[in-house]
C-alpha cells in the first residue's frame, strides 16, 4: 500500500470543487494507494510526474516507489493543468 499525500495548495483546489467532481477525484486518489499506475495513467514527458484523468479534471502526481509514497502535485481543469509544470 502506498501513502497518498496532498500538498496544501492541492487540498485547497480539491475543497473548492463541486461535490460531484470532488468525489470522483477522491475516489481516484484512494485507488492510487493500491495501484499507483492504474490503467490510463500517463507519464508526463521530461518529468518524473504521472497524470490521471477524471472527467474534465487532471491529477498530476509523483511516485516514490522506494518509500511507497505518492505526492499529489496538482489538481486542475484540463485547460489549465499543464501550465508551468
Amino acid at each position: 500500500m502506498y501513502e497518498v499525500r496532498l500538498r496544501r495548495n492541492t487540498q485547497k483546489v480539491l475543497d473548492k470543487l463541486d461535490e460531484t467532481d470532488r468525489s470522483k477525484i477522491i475516489s481516484a486518489l484512494s485507488s492510487l494507494e493500491v495501484i499507483p499506475r492504474p490503467k490510463g495513467v500517463e507519464k508526463l514527458r521530461g518529468t518524473d510526474l504521472w497524470r490521471i484523468r477524471k472527467g474534465d479534471y487532471r491529477v498530476v502526481y509523483y511516485i516514490d516507489d522506494k518509500w511507497k509514497k505518492i505526492t499529489i502535485v496538482r489538481i486542475g481543469h484540463r485547460r489549465d493543468i499543464y501550465r508551468n509544470i
